[in-house]
């Protein structure tokens, strides 16, 4: 696997991870939300420092697009796009949903992220994780009614759940491969922002 730095910054917790030849290094922060902004470049530098691994040397950066907080994704998405600018490499965008399935050894599942007020982001994975239910927003009676095993990061309800430990997570899918590169990468939103939704609805209000 080629050298390359990637971060996950879609969540209250931060994980930056840097590979470079056999040398792996993963710095993870478990609860820091709304410090991406101010603490994201600092711990890109300690983990680079770790794996002696500079920008340049890298072969490509990796970063987790979505689905998950609207503004850590932008961070972090803004983030590697600067670094790939500069040093004239690709990008790799991971997906929260294949973070947590390439870390997974069943068959037919689903991944489930907590999207608030009940709901949930999910996709569906198949054999050699094909995508068999395409990205959606589902209540947690919806999730419950799809009847498959159900794997993610945080504390969820659900009968056939499996939590893993997301800080172990982001290496092993950036090292899969199996997300092509990219020359450009965009945030994942399964859903319009609050934001987004309330003006919609002002909107509605108004006419």
């Amino acid at each position: 696997m080629a050298d390359f730095l990637a971060i996950d910054t879609s969540s209250r917790y931060l994980t930056v991870a840097a590979r470079k030849g056999e040398k792996t290094v993963v710095r993870h922060l478990p609860e820091c939300a709304m410090q991406h902004s101010v603490i994201l470049i600092d711990e890109i530098e300690k983990t680079l420092r770790q794996a002696e691994l500079s920008l340049n040397d890298c072969a490509f950066f990796a970063a987790v697009v979505g689905p998950g907080s609207f503004t850590g994704i932008r961070i972090g998405v803004s983030t590697v796009k600067g670094f790939a600018l500069g040093a004239g490499k690709p990008l790799m965008p991971i997906t929260s949903f294949e973070m947590i399935a390439y870390n997974v050894k069943d068959e037919n599942f689903c991944v489930a992220i907590d999207a608030g007020r009940g709901n949930y982001y999910v996709c569906g994975f198949g054999a050699d994780k094909k995508i068999t239910l395409q990205p959606c927003y589902m209540s947690g009676e919806g999730v419950a009614a799809l009847n498959m095993p159900v794997y993610g990061f945080e504390d969820l309800p659900f009968e056939r759940y499996v939590k893993l430990d997301v800080k172990n997570c982001l290496c092993p899918a950036v090292c899969a491969g199996l997300a092509p590169l990219s020359n450009d990468i965009c945030a994942l939103y399964v859903r319009k922002s609050q934001a987004e939704e309330n003006r919609n609805a002002a909107k509605k209000l108004e006419i």
